[in-house]
């Protein structure tokens, strides 16, 4: 299967698979032009270095190969890019924090349905709803979550932890392929299709959690030292 970052690469060329697409670059240059006008720049700035990671690096042609990559990929765009922007554009307020979550997680849990999955995967604009969808929800998401107060934040925080572990441990557990466009693209990395698909839930279950643990953290201690500062 031929997918947006072209078709499955091997052991011995993957590191040379740049995606040089213009149109991409060109976006890329825009996002980084208007990142430097932004109220935080280089937040701004991180959060287009991680989107580059994302669909310039080889990482994109490894993930039409690995599910296992493809888990990466999607960890990096809603819980690093997302809330690297989210930081450097703060909502003014968290009116729908709950409609955001709720609508953040159902996107994430969609395109892992398989036909879902597997459409975007041999499709271009659907490939692109994919990444946009996921992206603005998850920007959409983190804004309204830095700007609640910190009890509901952390509560909130602790939700999306448990979502994307969730995720993580249906893939984990799955005994049977679920993907059609990873069928064979797997064999020559050495790993039966189970197995990655196995890998890419542990992915999204330890490390894809880190970043929301983090948060959590950081409200916890903003909490902490403004309860030890009235006490």
């Amino acid at each position: 299967m031929t997918s947006y970052c072209g078709a499955p690469p091997h052991p011995y060329d993957w590191l040379e698979r740049w995606n040089l697409d213009p149109v991409l670059l060109v976006a890329l240059a825009i996002a980084a032009a208007m990142a430097l006008r932004s109220p935080h720049p280089r937040l701004a700035l991180a959060s287009v270095g991680v989107l580059a990671v994302v669909f310039v690096s080889p990482l994109c042609a490894l993930s039409v190969a690995l599910f296992s990559a493809r888990a990466v990929h999607h960890v990096l765009l809603v819980a690093v890019a997302a809330p690297f922007a989210a930081l450097a554009l703060p909502a003014r307020g968290y009116r729908y924090l709950g409609i955001a979550f709720a609508i953040s997680t159902a996107t994430l849990w969609a395109w892992h349905l398989p036909a879902l999955y597997d459409r975007a995967l041999g499709n271009t604009a659907t490939y692109w709803l994919m990444q946009l969808s996921l992206l603005g929800t998850a920007i959409w998401f983190w804004r309204e979550l830095f700007a609640a107060p910190p009890v509901t934040a952390s509560m909130v925080s602790i939700l999306a932890m448990a979502q994307m572990g969730m995720l993580g441990a249906l893939l984990t557990f799955a005994r049977a392929p679920l993907y059609a466009s990873h069928a064979a693209s797997t064999l020559p990395w050495g790993l039966e299709q189970v197995a990655d698909q196995q890998l890419a839930g542990l992915v999204m279950w330890v490390p894809g959690v880190i970043p929301y643990a983090l948060v959590t953290a950081l409200i916890a201690r903003r909490i902490w030292t403004r309860a030890a500062g009235t006490a």
